[in-house]
């Protein structure tokens, strides 16, 4: 008997169909083609001990399974599921009348436990694609799957559990996820500005870079508070709408790193890889290619403390996804993207021993000791940075403070109101959410400036030598500053704050 089964292929953050035909005829013999890996190729073994033990038969015979389209290549051992199935309906112990209305993945143990896969996610959406009735996988990733509308998702624990339902003996409720209570209950957040204490210039310098989703370096001796600050900023962010938590849910899915006991990603993602990182750990790819650390920051912060000490090839092979919002892993037989679309926060010191400029300590380094700590960062990569500012220690007196600073939830209400503000300005403009994201040309519609604040540019270019990327940012920022503001029209003064946000570019460091 010939049946099919569907599975499916994870491709970037979206599933691909997988059809596998199943056929049992006289012999004695074993065969799945279809470009399987060798994850696949061992599953022979585990589906002859899980149904053994569960009291199935293995089919005698000789066994023919193809899994289309065989173009692509079929990777890990989720897999085990709907090839176990099929064989089971192809030896009519299981009814096959049933099997072709549901998706099924899964890996299997020897018992017939079904184990986690990655990409519930998109293997969901893709079988309501399809219009399939169902989706039966392992009931640890059944709450992420059931957060697409339409589908019923059958969470099963063990192999007799799938058989008996797809035989009808017996009965198994679809699991409903109430996404709205989701969102209520999981968006909160470990670090408050409520607990930094002093920096006030830092702390809206980073209101700025949240209103805007502008990059933003912090450049400041060890221990002024840069990293602390950074962990705060997920906390005065908009918070994720269900779209974008959709999205990130998919990337962390696929990579294998989300908690399998939430429906949903739904704070935004923070993530802090150390400077000893790849090339490949950053941007993504590898032998079989998955997201790197920008792909996972997706729709939030990527942490980079100590800037200088990442290596420069890994810092350059981030240029273009900073500006096109996207990595693109290229193979020979296939091409995968990954949304990128992320606030970058640095952090250095300003020199090599971290004191320069620094009121309390001397520093010890040479002008060309600076000099060459701060060429380890390219200028083509800084002025992808939109604000750049200097912290310094924090005053005793404000550390022996028993009062708290201004809380989070106050600053993020500023920031969702420039961010409605921006919504409104580009509703009609596909892609492009915040300022930071403005072309050229739609700088030119909402960046002009009077003739006092175009001056006022103007020496700062010249007095800077500003490139004239480094140019756009500071208007950029100048247009966020001006929507926190509630201005319709951008002002001299929000040109000459966003013009102290340039620090790198102003200061002579080391001179």
């Amino acid at each position: 008997m010939l049946v099919k089964t569907y599975g499916s292929a994870v491709q970037g953050t979206n599933a691909v169909t997988i059809t596998i035909e199943t056929h049992i005829i006289r012999g004695d013999d074993f065969m799945l083609v279809g470009l399987p890996d060798n994850a696949v190729k061992e599953s022979q073994e585990r589906i002859r001990t899980a149904l053994l033990v569960n009291g199935y038969k293995y089919p005698a015979g000789q066994i023919v399974i193809n899994m289309a389209p065989a173009d692509i290549k079929k990777e890990g051992a989720a897999y085990d599921l709907p090839l176990a199935i099929g064989l089971m309906a192809a030896s009519e112990q299981i009814n096959p009348a049933f099997i072709s209305d549901y998706m099924m993945m899964g890996e299997l143990s020897l018992d017939g436990t079904l184990q986690p896969i990655r990409g519930a996610l998109p293997i969901a959406l893709r079988a309501k694609e399809m219009g399939l009735k169902g989706f039966i996988l392992p009931l640890q990733n059944a709450p992420e799957a059931a957060v697409v509308d339409g589908l019923d998702v059958y969470g099963m624990d063990n192999i007799r559990d799938v058989a008996r339902f797809l035989n009808r003996e017996q009965e198994v409720e679809p699991l409903h996820i109430d996404i709205a209570g989701i969102f209520n209950e999981q968006t909160k957040y470990d670090s408050d500005f409520a607990n930094v204490l002093g920096q006030h210039n830092v702390k809206r310098a980073l209101e700025v870079a949240a209103a805007g989703g502008h990059n933003i370096l912090m450049v400041g001796p060890p221990g002024s508070g840069k990293s602390m600050m950074a962990k705060c900023l997920p906390s005065i962010l908009p918070p994720l709408t269900l779209q974008e938590a959709l999205e990130t849910t998919k990337i962390h899915s696929v990579a294998g790193i989300k908690d399998v006991k939430l429906s949903l990603v739904t704070t935004r993602p923070f993530r802090s890889p150390h400077h000893t990182v790849t090339d490949v750990a950053l941007v993504g790819g590898g032998q079989n290619a998955m997201p790197g650390e920008i792909s996972l920051a997706h729709n939030g912060v990527l942490f980079l403390d100590e800037l200088p000490e990442f290596k420069r090839s890994a810092l350059e092979v981030m240029r273009q996804p900073l500006e096109d919002r996207k990595i693109v892993i290229s193979r020979a037989r296939i091409s995968i993207e990954y949304p990128s679309t992320f606030m970058l926060v640095a952090a250095m010191n300003p020199c090599p021993c971290g004191h320069y400029n620094d009121p309390t300590h001397i520093c010890t380094c040479t002008p060309s000791m600076i000099h060459r700590y701060l060429n380890r960062i390219s200028g083509p990569l800084l002025d992808r940075i939109d604000i750049q500012v200097e912290i310094t220690p924090v005053p005793t007196s404000a550390l022996q403070s028993n009062q708290l600073s201004e809380p989070s939830e106050k600053i993020r209400e500023r920031v969702v109101k420039a961010r409605h503000i921006q919504q409104e300005r580009f509703q009609d403009t596909p892609n492009v959410f915040s300022n930071a994201q403005m072309s050229s040309k739609m700088m030119r519609n909402y960046c002009r400036l009077d003739q006092d604040s175009l001056e006022l540019l103007r020496t700062a270019v010249d007095k800077f030598g500003l490139s004239a990327r480094a140019y756009d940012r500071i208007l950029k920022v100048a247009r966020t500053i001006a929507d926190l503001a509630n201005e319709e029209h951008i002002l001299s003064t929000h040109i000459a704050e966003a013009i102290s946000y340039r620090n790198l570019d102003r200061e002579t460091w080391g001179g």
